[in-house]
């Protein structure tokens, strides 16, 4: 029964915790305003970059923020404000715009570099939970982040504070991104590595089998020696075109194995007269994701590619494997 208990008190103190801090964000939400809007139109106008500074824990949800900025198309990177002083803020420029983090408003080394931002005459956007702190009253717009309690259960711990920054920050950030138009393929032209920017990146002509990779008969050929190409480049299918190379059809394993039941001499048959006509397609230059989108939509594994829409000669050919192969799935 102890250790139930136990057990039922961690669950509850859970809970609690995640309770003050999913609170403290309603609260947030709820007293957005006029300088909100402030601070999105200094950072939707600024020349430069967005440089985030904090000290502590605020330093921390400074950094995700400025990560964040970068990845939605603002520039923005951190400074330390302790290093800036030591010669870091030679990184800091005319045109910037400057976002200060600090609960109490009253952090030493913020307060000490604020004569700097104003030499250079930066915007500076403050975030800090007293509005009539020092660092408040210096910005030129400032962003309340007070909250009625922390998580932590003895008021020590930046918790359901750090939690708010952290959103008001994502706030800034999305809203700045809306403004500016971004869409998913300036994020995938940020993030190549990941599996949105090869969804969004990669296309046809990318992945396509194309020159000998490409499985092709013409319509007289005989079955044997059609069922010999789809064998050798293993792909499980074979283009059919015409004497002017046009495309006019596709054998595939499903075509092979109800051949067998119609043609007791399937390997002396014509392809024309196994092929299933109006074969699907893409161009090459449409993306690798529309590719899978168009398999999905046909319950089929592979698309015949032409140069662009219009055109009868098919230049290659993509299958369902290369999109597994590449990550696009």
């Amino acid at each position: 029964m102890k250790e139930e208990k136990q057990s039922l008190d961690i669950i509850e103190e859970a809970k609690r915790v995640l309770k003050v801090e999913a609170h403290s964000i309603i609260d947030l939400a709820e007293q957005i305003d006029e300088n909100f809007s402030k601070a999105v139109e200094i950072l939707y106008h600024c020349k430069g970059r967005v440089v985030l500074m904090g000290m502590g824990k605020s330093g921390l949800v400074g950094r995700k923020i400025a990560s964040t900025f970068a990845s939605t198309g603002t520039p923005a990177f951190f400074i330390h404000p302790a290093e800036g002083l030591n010669g870091d803020f030679g990184m800091l420029a005319r045109g910037d715009a400057v976002i200060a983090i600090s609960y109490s408003g009253e952090t030493r080394e913020l307060l000490d570099v604020l004569p700097l931002i104003k030499r250079y005459g930066n915007q500076l956007i403050t975030l800090t939970g007293s509005p009539n702190s020092t660092l408040a009253k210096s910005g030129n717009v400032n962003l309340n982040i007070h909250v009625r309690e922390e998580a932590c259960p003895l008021g020590l711990a930046p918790t359901a504070s750090t939690t708010v920054t952290l959103a008001l920050g994502d706030a800034l950030a999305i809203t700045v991104m809306v403004q500016r138009g971004f869409k998913e393929k300036d994020f995938a032209l940020l993030h190549p590595g990941g599996a949105l920017g090869k969804k969004l990146l990669l296309k046809v002509e990318d992945l396509m089998h194309a020159g000998k990779a490409f499985p092709v008969v013409s319509e007289k050929t005989l079955m044997k020696e059609a069922i010999f190409e789809i064998t050798s480049k293993r792909l499980g299918v074979t283009a059919v075109c015409n004497g002017e190379g046009h495309l006019v059809g596709v054998v595939t394993d499903g075509d092979l194995r109800r051949a067998l039941e119609r043609f007791s001499d399937l390997l002396h048959q014509e392809a024309s007269q196994v092929m299933t006509r109006n074969p699907k397609w893409i161009e090459k230059d449409a993306l690798a994701a529309e590719a899978v989108q168009r398999m999905e939509e046909y319950s089929i594994t592979s698309l015949f590619v032409f140069n662009q829409p219009g055109d009868k000669n098919p230049v290659g050919i993509i299958h369902l494997h290369d999109l597994l192969k590449a990550g696009v799935v």
